[in-house]
C-alpha cells in the first residue's frame, strides 16, 4: 500500500483523524516515554495545578498528527522531516481531538509539502495545537519490466 505521491497530492487539500483521549492512552504514554508528570498521572497533585484536573501529554495529542501523515495524507510510504508546534491549550482525559492537516505548499523538485498541522477538541471549538510540518511524500511504486 503507498499513499498518495506528490503529483497526485493537490493544494489545500485536507485529512483528518479524531479519537477521543482515555485515561488508559495517558498512562500507556506515560509509561512509554518515562513523562510521569504527576500533572498527567496524579489527580490529587493536578487539583492544585493552573488547570485543576489532570491534562494528557502535550506530545499525545501532537502524535495524532503523525497518524494523519502515515495513514491519510499523504498516507503510507510519507517520511516526517520536521514538525514546528505551539500548544495552545489543555486537553483532558475525555476530550475527543481531531488532528488535521492541509496543503499549503507543494514542493515539487524536492517531493515534498508544507502542511498547517492542527488539534482541536470539541467539535473544533478550541485549537490545543498549530504548527506547520514538512513531509516526504511517498515515492511512486517502481514497476518490474521482464527482462
Amino acid at each position: 500500500m503507498i499513499g498518495k505521491t506528490i503529483d497526485e497530492i493537490k493544494l489545500n487539500e485536507t485529512a483528518e483523524f479524531s479519537k477521543t483521549i482515555s485515561e488508559s492512552d495517558v498512562y500507556l504514554y506515560a509509561g512509554l516515554t518515562g513523562d510521569l508528570n504527576p500533572a498527567h498521572i496524579n489527580e490529587e497533585y493536578a487539583r492544585e495545578t493552573f488547570f485543576k484536573t489532570r491534562i494528557a501529554h502535550g506530545m499525545l495529542a501532537a502524535g495524532l498528527i503523525s497518524t494523519v501523515l502515515g495513514t491519510r495524507l499523504p498516507g503510507p510510504g510519507s517520511v516526517y522531516v520536521r514538525q514546528e508546534l505551539n500548544f495552545l491549550a489543555p486537553v483532558r482525559i475525555g476530550d475527543t481531538v481531531t488532528a488535521r492537516v492541509e496543503v499549503i505548499e507543494i514542493m515539487s523538485e524536492k517531493k515534498q509539502l508544507r502542511l498547517r498541522t492542527t488539534c482541536s477538541t470539541h467539535d473544533g471549538t478550541t485549537l490545543v495545537l498549530d504548527g506547520e510540518a514538512i513531509v516526504s511524500a511517498p515515492r511512486p511504486k517502481k514497476v518490474a519490466t521482464a527482462k
